[in-house]
């Protein structure tokens, strides 16, 4: 029987998981990608690493709890008779405390469950699915990965709030997410080229959630999200920063309630909110409504303007990359903040940029540009495989 570590990266209504092969000789491989929709059409689709459909069905009965199972079932009775020796988890925040991959042990969780004020929406959706394969597989050893810790390489000049300095003690500071996309985007550079890597890089992950950050030699020096997801970039239903007078405002003098003000700009602001049609960026560039154009137009100014305040933390630019969803698949979009940065040298070649190639800067750019996909999924595998002695 062959051995496989599961990676599962939890979101609002589905879990993207990746399986991974053990016994292959060139080590960690890819076995299976799909996702466990769990929304009211609860359902579980997979495809193997050269794209093949594995598996697309409905699933029954309670969403979560019934995906999980449905997943454990295929991998272990259907997928080669694999046996899970391990899982791995992404956790969007891991504190001031779990700076790096961690056993998950009922002592962890409830520490991490501590965490959910500074994560209220993210958190319990990280912890959900550890507490079900907890429950269903009891010895299957789980290890968690946080989005957090990537960041922890900022110097306190960044991380710190202008506020008293008890509050930084509390651990009311910036810590900056997204962080296991841009630990894969780090390697890939150095993968590519030590020197590429050693550049004075922005990596710009772009999805439904978007944040940038300032890298050299694969470290974190800086990033748009903050305290909290909701900071920095414009995002698909979140505002992104925004002054806090508005937010006192709305608390104050509007009356509005602490858990109102927190649905708002979590999820009815951002793309969503400008254009009033949708917080998909797909949905937008199809549009021809005003609202919708001003939406993308916004999202691209944010983007271009954070990436300027980064390129002063760094003392310059020279690499520019654009990964996930939006990042990777959006000319528009990233043709419209590139032309916001041509006063910083980026010049960028719209045939490539259109064709989605991997390089897309003009000759004469003194910024090279860059796509690269991002796999939050290979980073968990490779981080489970250490810290769950899976082997």
């Amino acid at each position: 029987m062959r051995h496989a570590i599961l990676a599962l990266n939890a979101g609002s209504s589905s879990i993207k998981f990746g399986l991974y092969d053990l016994e292959s000789s060139a080590g960690l491989q890819l076995v299976s990608r799909g996702a466990l929709d769990l929304g009211d059409a609860p359902r579980l689709s997979a495809k193997a690493a050269d794209g093949t459909v594995q598996c697309d069905r409905p699933l029954a009965g309670e969403a979560r709890n019934a995906g999980i199972d449905a997943l454990l079932d295929w991998i272990e009775s259907e997928l080669g008779g694999r046996k899970l020796v391990s899982a791995g988890h992404r956790i969007v925040h891991g504190g001031r405390e779990f700076v790096e991959p961690v056993r998950l042990t009922p002592d962890v969780i409830e520490a991490l469950d501590r965490l959910t004020p500074l994560a209220p929406l993210h958190q319990p959706r990280s912890l959900a699915p550890i507490r079900t394969l907890a429950a269903l597989r009891p010895d299957l050893p789980q290890v968690g990965c946080f989005d957090t810790a990537f960041h922890q390489t900022i110097d306190p000049v960044v991380s710190r709030f202008a506020l008293p300095r008890r509050y930084d003690a509390e651990g009311i500071r910036r810590y900056g997410f997204h962080g296991l996309s841009y630990e894969y985007i780090a390697g890939r550079l150095k993968e590519m080229s030590p020197a590429l890597a050693a550049k004075r890089t922005i990596v710009a992950h772009l999805g439904n959630g978007a944040s940038l950050c300032a890298m050299r030699d694969g470290r974190s020096v800086d990033t748009t999200m903050g305290f909290s997801a909701l900071d920095g970039l414009v995002m698909g239903t979140r505002c992104g920063a925004i002054d806090p007078g508005v937010l006192l405002y709305f608390v104050l003098e509007a009356g509005v309630s602490a858990e109102a003000l927190q649905h708002m700009l979590y999820e009815e602001s951002g793309l969503l909110g400008i254009s009033g049609i949708s917080g998909d960026m797909r949905t937008l560039e199809a549009s021809d409504d005003p609202h919708a154009r001003e939406a993308v137009d916004l999202f691209a100014f944010r983007a271009a303007r954070e990436a300027a305040a980064l390129a002063n933390t760094l003392g310059g630019l020279e690499c520019l990359v654009f990964t996930a969803g939006i990042g990777e698949r959006s000319a528009p979009v990233r043709k419209a903040i590139c032309e916001r940065l041509h006063w910083l040298g980026v010049a960028i070649d719209e045939p490539s940029n259109a064709s989605h190639a991997g390089i897309i800067n003009r000759p004469d750019s003194k910024v090279e540009i860059r796509v690269v996909a991002t796999d939050e999924e290979s980073v968990i595998a490779r981080h489970t495989r250490v810290q769950g002695n899976a082997r």
